[in-house]
């Protein structure tokens, strides 16, 4: 049961994963395209976790951690740059 839980979110998340890169390029202003991109990197963290969730192995945690914690350094750098700020 729980394995097709995970399978039926999976699946949910490889979509909104393509919904969003397609966003991603189609986007009109660079600041659609920093969130799309953003959305695209906590889809992948959560396709991180439940990688580690299935593989049994939580050194996969620390990657999805760090990847998250320059994520948001990106995101917070370029609103800097959008502000003319930086």
């Amino acid at each position: 049961m729980v394995n097709i839980i995970l399978q039926i979110a999976g699946g949910i998340m490889l979509l909104s994963l393509v919904l969003s890169l397609y966003r991603f390029f189609k986007a009109g202003s660079l600041v659609d395209r920093v969130i799309a991109f953003d959305i695209m990197t906590i889809i992948s963290i959560s396709l991180i976790a439940m990688i580690t969730h299935i593989s049994g192995r939580t050194i996969y945690i620390d990657v999805a951690l760090i990847y998250g914690l320059l994520s948001f350094l990106g995101v917070v750098i370029v609103a800097r740059y959008l502000e003319k700020s930086l």
